[in-house]
């Protein structure tokens, strides 16, 4: 398929650029993929749908019985966004952090903004009088630095004092939109994030709250957790029409023998198994074998799944709603189909749904 397939006009006011009050508040449309359904109302008792009276996220629960499976992804996000000065000429320098290089020498893989004014020898102050200074001692992009903190004190408290300097990662789209908030730093995390790594939350998993993964155990729906950090190339702007010459940027993962108990017995025993976003689907996709099964894993993946491409793993998928031409859309054509889904896209848009991390919810069964 080509990138233009992919392209619709998104209002400004279906851009979600705060999460509902309650995390799992908001709306939830379903594609049944089987029969081509949507819906997005509620039932009467007859069956009717309702007028005005959309599905919210806690219905989710009303689609799966006992002995299904959810696969989370339970990576942490980790103030990322860090502004610092550089110095000399004091100019404001934006230091987004993507990952530790060297632990021992204080190595970072950064971004930095603007780029034009940061060279190998710089020095970047991230207080006025404290002690967080940082050398640029390579390019790596026309934008990535790799920094040398200069910061004499044991790792822990290093890192204590960088993510205090440093502020939620949100999307550079809602930035331009709004103020960053101090509930943020909540607010972008999920209430299962476990292992540190990400530098955007992944955004299906923040629907979940504590109330509706106690109703999910309650039900007897089991859970399983994977790691897979999720990076900024999620965001990337795709430059080829030809999406078979994209390159996913790598993102590290890792899959449990645990996981994959869970994940099997569901699959093997005939339940739905539940992948809970589009980074979810990349992982399982990454490390499933040619028997359909999925498989322990510990590595990198840089897979990119676009149509035409078979689900080998999971049969059901709940994602967000996400920007025009975005790899998250194309896993979700993948998953769906593509004209299904594109039709929930445009009867999102006329509904005002809500698109984006903070956006509304997207629930796919194959029936």
């Amino acid at each position: 398929m080509k990138l233009s397939q992919f392209r619709f006009n998104l209002p400004e006011e279906n851009i979600g650029l705060y999460p509902p009050l309650h995390r799992d508040e908001c709306r939830l449309m379903v594609v049944h993929k089987a029969s081509q359904k949507i819906e997005m109302l509620r039932k009467d008792e007859n069956g009717n749908d309702v007028e005005g009276e959309y599905l919210d996220f806690r219905n989710i629960i009303d689609y799966f019985g006992e002995d299904d499976a959810f696969i989370f992804n339970d990576t942490k996000v980790f103030p990322a966004r860090l502004y610092g000065k550089k110095e000399k000429t004091d100019a404001q320098i934006e230091v987004f952090l993507l990952r530790e290089l060297n632990e021992e020498y204080k190595l970072w893989d950064v971004l930095v903004e603007p780029a034009r004014k940061i060279r190998i020898g710089n020095k970047l102050f991230f207080e006025d009088d404290g002690p967080m200074v940082a050398e640029v001692i390579d390019n790596t992009t026309s934008r990535g630095r790799t920094l040398r903190f200069l910061y004499d004190c044991p790792h822990d408290e290093f890192k204590r004092e960088l993510y205090a300097l440093g502020s939620a990662p949100l999307p550079q789209y809602i930035l331009d939109r709004r103020e960053l908030r101090p509930e943020d730093a909540q607010d972008f995390q999920t209430i299962y994030a476990q292992n540190e790594g990400a530098v955007t939350a992944p955004s299906t998993g923040l629907h979940f709250s504590r109330e509706l993964m106690k109703r999910l155990e309650i039900k007897g729906i089991n859970s399983a957790f994977i790691t897979i950090h999720s990076g900024l190339g999620n965001f990337d702007q795709i430059e080829v029409e030809d999406l078979s010459k994209h390159k996913m940027s790598s993102e590290q993962m890792f899959i449990s023998k645990e996981a994959c108990e869970i994940a099997n017995k569901a699959k093997l025993e005939g339940h739905r198994l539940c992948a809970i976003g589009a980074s979810t689907v990349r992982a399982t996709e990454t490390a499933v074998g040619t028997d359909g099964l999925l498989k322990e894993y510990e590595g990198w993946t840089n897979k990119f799944i676009f149509p035409p491409y078979e689900i080998s793993l999971c049969n059901s998928l709940i994602v967000n709603f996400y920007a025009p031409e975005s790899t998250m859309l194309m896993t979700t054509c993948s998953f769906g189909g593509y004209e299904i889904v594109m039709e929930a896209y445009r009867l999102a848009i006329e509904n005002g749904y809500k698109f984006g991390c903070y956006g509304d919810a997207l629930l796919i069964l194959n029936d």
